[in-house]
């Protein structure tokens, strides 16, 4: 027991450094967003803002339609999580499932389509986007965003659906349940970490995304958060620091709200998963 204290205190040291490295971008944006015009022009900045104001907040909803660009990349968000998640879910079963060489292939091919680079597909998606006449539309910017989920959503969901025991679902075979029951009554309930780890990771995604829907949407009224976020950037590259933090964190906020309210139900569903098993 004494030989193992020093390093666990070590781990947890360690730990404790990365947890604060990873909260410092926040908390500096997050205080920037509170600070007045001469603060923000100070030599000497500090952590906390010695004047709070709410001014820079106020300033942000004045110059830009945070609400409504908030909203598009919700709607996007949300839809484009669904959609992967619904496609990928059976796909990635038959995957598991399947020990063929075609099965093999795909799923070699979802690991290498991890690596091409976006400027890379956004000429054939724009073109291809273009023919279904859905440029600058709510729909092909979620059909782009869908599509970019879906290797990862496959490789992760068929991770999952190989830690499911074949003896349950030949068990349901024998009670007469056919491929498509036993996939929705039997292996479904016990993918639940892995479809909500998986849909998360879609909505976060697609909800901070940025490139595609800076080329793919051209109707102010359409463009989502983080196109919006840019236009606090002068032409000459000058930024409104106080208005610009203030439209971050809010932008921010949805994606650690959405982690907070389904963290526990992810880890509540891994250990009753492994309970089970």
């Amino acid at each position: 027991m004494r030989t193992g204290t020093p390093a666990r205190v070590g781990q947890y040291t360690a730990l404790l450094a990365y947890l604060v490295f990873l909260a410092l971008p926040f908390i500096w944006l997050l205080s920037t967003a509170f600070k007045p015009p001469r603060e923000l022009g100070s030599l000497h900045p500090t952590w906390l803002p010695k004047d709070p104001t709410l001014a820079n907040f106020r300033q942000a909803f004045a110059e830009q339609p945070l609400l409504r660009a908030a909203l598009n990349s919700l709607l996007v968000a949300l839809a484009a999580a669904v959609l992967a998640v619904l496609i990928a879910t059976p796909a990635a079963y038959v995957l598991a499932r399947q020990r063929t060489r075609l099965a093999r292939a795909v799923t070699g091919w979802v690991v290498v389509s991890q690596a091409f680079p976006f400027v890379l597909l956004i000429i054939p998606l724009f073109l291809v986007l273009k023919n279904l006449r859905l440029i600058d539309s709510v729909p092909g910017l979620v059909l782009v965003y869908m599509v970019w989920a879906l290797p990862f959503a496959l490789w992760m969901l068929a991770g999952y659906v190989r830690a499911v025991p074949r003896e349950l679902e030949e068990a349901a075979a024998v009670d007469g349940a056919g491929r498509v029951r036993t996939l929705v009554s039997v292996t479904a309930p016990l993918l639940a970490p892995g479809i909500v780890a998986t849909g998360l990771f879609a909505f976060v995604t697609a909800w901070n995304e940025f490139f595609f829907a800076l080329v793919l949407l051209k109707t102010p009224e359409k463009q989502t958060l983080p196109v919006v976020l840019t236009h606090f950037i002068g032409a000459e590259g000058v930024a409104d620091l106080g208005p610009l933090a203030a439209a971050a964190c809010l932008a921010t906020l949805p994606s650690l709200v959405v982690f907070a309210l389904i963290q526990r139900r992810i880890t509540g569903s891994l250990l009753a998963g492994a309970v089970k098993s």
